[in-house]
């Protein structure tokens, strides 16, 4: 039973989801008491048939506006305007009250009570009209006021023959009242729950406020504590380079003799150097950001670049009983571009290779291409396990390798591909793959060859540099 009146009221309001919870229920209480209040009405209409002395005017006037309220349901489904359909309703009750006072009882009527009722549903369904259904209302009453001094009072039916009439009339506001009653007491309920929900909802937001604060404090600690491991991780490392740096020129002064020991020593300065940018690359990442390493462009020609990378990555290459093969047609040529940043995405994707690859070949290809050769092509090609097609999508990802077994059978922490990434869009450029799995893969780095120097300060340039205006706290 309930399920076929929800479904009737909702076939008088469709649109229900562009509205609110109040509107939606404000509507239906409207469907409802226009459906059934009639009805309950009609016991009236049907007394005043069998008590009126003949079938007039003002008799078919009463019923036709009793029944005319089942009209409303049908407006409001056509045009879905609710105050459009409650204002009608409260002027029509109104008007029948009046008339039903003229005619039958005059000031002792039993539609009297109704004036009641039509303005509280009036107020009810325009509570932010307020004032207007009060001027209606008493324009209203004010037309009936003049009709009766201008007329007079014309009863139809004895006052005394209407006492039935004033139980029923009773009877049927008592109950119109009560579906309003019950109505507005589930309001005030919907309110108190949304005052309930509102109140939620401002301490989720304290919550969430006092979470976010603390997150920001757990960030600005966290960059300290980069900040300050940076300086811890770097000054000993440039310390090792630095004194390495001041070794090999000691060597130099004593070439031949020392040719063995200054290829240990540059041994030594090479591998500083690396896990200096290492530490210095995942410290960024952890800390500040790669994107935010300032750019530092020179000028450098292409075969200096390629002997720096193929001496360090030469011993990782062979290890794994691998052949290294270099393509560079334009040695002799020369670059400007931040050689650090270069370098160490070279050596990233090289280890990466060497890593990867068993008994096989790795190419490493130096190219200059485009108009005036403003394109540095660098490509890094192996022969090792390659990967799998879906696993190309994530492998620029921070902390993202090709498969989940990768780290454990082959090491690595899943940094050197994104900060490689990182790093050519911080140069201006790009890195593209290329794989096969079970035949190898194809890194390649498409990078502005010149790029326009920054303006800095001066900043020493090496870590002899360093050595060399400190060295007596390095030497503490």
């Amino acid at each position: 039973m309930n399920a076929w009146i929800d479904g009737v009221l909702a076939w008088f309001a469709p649109g229900s989801a562009g509205r609110s919870r109040s509107e939606n229920e404000m509507i239906r209480v409207f469907v409802f008491t226009h459906l059934f209040g009639p009805i309950i009405a009609q016991p009236m209409g049907l007394f005043l048939f069998f008590t009126s002395p003949s079938v007039d005017a003002p008799l078919i006037i009463m019923i036709a506006a009793i029944c005319s309220f089942w009209t409303l349901p049908f407006l409001l489904r056509a045009t879905g305007d609710i105050k459009l359909a409650s204002f009608l309703s409260f002027e029509l009750l109104t008007a029948t009250a009046l008339f039903g006072t003229f005619f039958y009882g005059g000031f002792s009527s039993p539609f009297l009570p109704w004036l009641i009722v039509a303005l509280l549903l009036g107020l009810f369904y325009h509570g932010e009209r307020q004032r207007l259904i009060l001027t209606v209302f008493a324009l209203d009453i004010l037309i009936f006021l003049m009709a009766a001094e201008y007329w007079g009072l014309a009863p139809i039916v004895p006052t005394a023959a209407l006492r039935i009439l004033g139980w029923l009339s009773i009877a049927a506001a008592t109950v119109y009242m009560s579906w309003m009653a019950i109505y507005y007491a589930s309001v005030t309920a919907l309110r108190d729950e949304m005052e309930t929900e509102a109140e939620r909802y401002r301490l989720a937001v304290v919550e969430l406020e006092k979470a976010r604060s603390a997150a920001e404090r757990s960030s600005q600690a966290r960059r300290r504590f980069f900040s300050k491991m940076s300086h811890e991780l770097r000054t000993p490392l440039n310390a090792i380079i630095g004194f390495s740096e001041i070794l090999l020129e000691e060597c130099d002064m004593n070439a031949p003799s020392a040719d063995t020991k200054a290829s240990d020593i540059r041994k030594i300065n090479m591998a500083g150097r690396h896990l200096l940018s290492l530490v210095s690359d995942v410290l960024n990442l952890d800390g500040e950001g790669a994107s935010q390493q300032p750019v530092k462009p020179s000028r450098f020609t292409l075969r200096e670049l390629c002997d720096d990378v193929v001496a360090n990555t030469q011993p990782m290459v062979e290890k794994n009983g691998n052949r290294l093969v270099l393509i560079c047609p334009n040695a002799s040529a020369s670059v400007t571009t931040d050689r650090t940043v270069v370098r160490q995405m070279l050596l990233n994707l090289l280890s990466n290779a060497a890593k990867f690859t068993a008994n096989g070949t790795i190419q490493l290809s130096v190219t200059l291409s485009g108009g005036a050769e403003n394109t540095l092509t660098l490509a890094v090609t192996d022969s090792g396990i390659g990967m799998r097609k879906e696993a190309l999508s994530r492998i620029f990802a921070d902390y993202e390798q090709a498969e989940l077994s990768t780290s454990s059978r082959y090491g690595g922490t899943g940094l050197g591909l994104s900060l490689t990434k990182r790093q050519a869009i911080l140069l201006g450029g790009e890195i593209s793959v290329a794989s096969k799995h079970g035949e190898g893969s194809c890194f390649t780095l498409r990078l502005p060859a010149h790029l326009e120097a920054e303006p800095r300060c001066h900043e020493p340039d090496t870590p002899s540099e360093l050595m060399r205006s400190g060295a007596a706290e390095f030497a503490a």
